[in-house]
């Protein structure tokens, strides 16, 4: 990983291979819970999981809907104490909340998202669509 730098910001991209699925959400969890430490050290341990599981579900949505994710881009802005998880998929189909039905165990990564992110939406890109979610870092 490349130092750190010196301005308030910080940004760091992983790329993944088009349509990598098999242990992309591996390598996009050990790259947050890294760059999460190395960026806030002492960070609470409740909030680093809350950033791994925001991470680890838009990554699995980009597996289960959009054939894998493209990359995965995380940025810091240590004056607002705000960390932007952008992840970019091939697919165009907007992501939604969808019902929650008792007795399927699925479908419900985005309402996860939605209950710990501050804010969390998409935009069309360039190959598909980015989802991206904003945490607030106490």
């Amino acid at each position: 990983m490349p130092p750190l730098a010196t301005s308030a910001n910080h940004h760091r991209r992983l790329a993944f291979d088009p349509g990598e699925r098999r242990g992309c959400v591996r390598r996009g969890i050990d790259f947050t819970r890294l760059t999460l430490a190395q960026w806030r050290p002492g960070t609470d341990p409740a909030v680093a999981d809350d950033v791994i599981l925001v991470a680890a579900e838009l990554l699995a949505n980009a597996v289960d809907h959009a054939g894998g994710p493209l990359a995965m881009e995380l940025r810091l802005d240590r004056r607002a104490d705000r960390l932007r998880i952008d992840v970019d998929d091939a697919a165009i189909a907007e992501p939604g909340i969808r019902p929650v039905r008792p007795l399927e165990p699925h479908h419900r990564g985005l309402r996860i998202v939605d209950h710990i992110a501050a804010a969390w939406g998409s935009r069309p890109n360039a190959a598909g669509k980015t989802v991206w979610a904003e945490l607030h870092l106490p």
